[in-house]
């Protein structure tokens, strides 16, 4: 029997040890990340409907890392960055900052927080297919560096697009022009993050071509904690799996034994449906099963990438169902199950 001096301390130790095991851990392999912010579906089909709020994606355990999509210009109206998030916000939809292109997206800072509690990761991609994302300088990278920390990290603005909410991390889609300056860019953000009182994350999507035309110089310079490569609308996507003329993870993974952070994970880019890419896309069975015969050769694995929410959604949970087909550590959840279970009993036992 407990007494209910013991519990005022049991319970808050137990509550912090479930909370801690449902955190982001980048160390795993069989995290899923899913793009939001560009309503892939809305975009393919005759409704512009296809993309809901960033909290309907998380509230389950599937998703662990949203970049929201795109940050596209980096030096637009005023000096400051442009950001679009197609139906959900945009500057034209919900008004811009006075003098910028920044659009006031501050209703989703409670979302993003939402998120965040459910131990999910939100980071900002920077780029998409058609960004204006060039430096022309060291000293430029390093200035929107601090740009990008003040207005969406632990900096602070009066321009905050996503108000009070801190991101998570930057993510580099960056698909047009090359990474010159980008390690600047990096290096300079570093020396803020490094000092924080939270981890940040930065991550990559290149083309499964390798190197990558637009990142590839930056990825060998800087540490990055996670590639998302797009193995999709290229020879060396998913619809070539198996082919050792086309199928080139492996030489992504001999890339991330020499990078610059050694337990960089690499994730495997998937479409979340037929319409979200011109090719590549393969059923949530199949992708599973590479998804685990890719864990059981590469220490590198780190998980699925999909491209995007709204896709994947309407794809039948295209998510859920790959995050099931991909298995790889039932065994840790079964845990993390067992030991919920344990604090529910523990705490009710206690209470009564």
């Amino acid at each position: 029997m407990f007494s209910f001096a013991r519990s005022k301390v049991v319970l808050p130790l137990l509550a912090a040890g479930f909370l801690q095991a449902q955190a982001f851990d980048n160390s795993r392999s069989d995290n899923l990340a899913v793009y939001y912010g560009q309503n892939s579906y809305g975009a393919t089909h005759s409704t512009r409907s296809g993309q809901s709020s960033l909290s309907a994606y998380c509230q389950d355990d599937t998703i662990n890392a949203i970049p929201i999509a795109f940050l596209y210009d980096f030096f637009s109206t005023g000096g400051l960055p442009a950001l679009d998030l197609s139906s959900t916000c945009s500057a034209a939809a919900n008004g811009a900052f006075p003098g910028t292109a920044l659009p006031n997206c501050q209703f989703l800072a409670e979302d993003i927080k939402t998120c965040q509690k459910k131990g999910k990761i939100i980071t900002l991609s920077l780029g998409g297919a058609t960004g204006s994302t060039s430096f022309s300088s060291d000293s430029q990278a390093e200035q929107f560096a601090d740009t990008i920390w003040n207005l969406f990290l632990g900096g602070s603005s009066s321009t905050r697009p996503f108000g009070t909410a801190v991101l998570d991390g930057i993510d580099l889609d960056i698909e047009t022009g090359d990474s010159t300056h980008y390690a600047a860019f990096v290096k300079r953000l570093r020396t803020h993050t490094e000092q924080a009182g939270k981890k940040y994350y930065l991550t990559a999507a290149p083309q499964c071509v390798y190197p990558d035309a637009h990142v590839g110089t930056v990825l060998d310079a800087v540490p990055f904690d996670a590639v998302y490569v797009q193995f999709y609308n290229n020879y060396c996507g998913l619809q070539n799996y198996g082919n050792n003329n086309a199928w080139n993870y492996d030489t992504w993974d001999k890339w991330a034994k020499n990078s610059a952070n050694k337990n960089v994970k690499i994730y495997i880019g998937a479409p979340a449906a037929p319409t979200a890419a011109g090719s590549g896309y393969v059923d949530a069975a199949t992708l599973g099963r590479i998804a685990r015969e890719t864990r059981a050769r590469y220490a590198s694995f780190g998980g699925v990438m999909l491209w995007d929410a709204s896709q994947a959604y309407d794809n039948g949970r295209f998510d859920r169902q790959v995050k099931s087909a991909m298995g790889g550590a039932s065994a840790s959840r079964r845990s993390v199950e067992a030991r919920s279970d344990r604090f529910a009993k523990i705490a009710a036992h206690v209470s009564s």
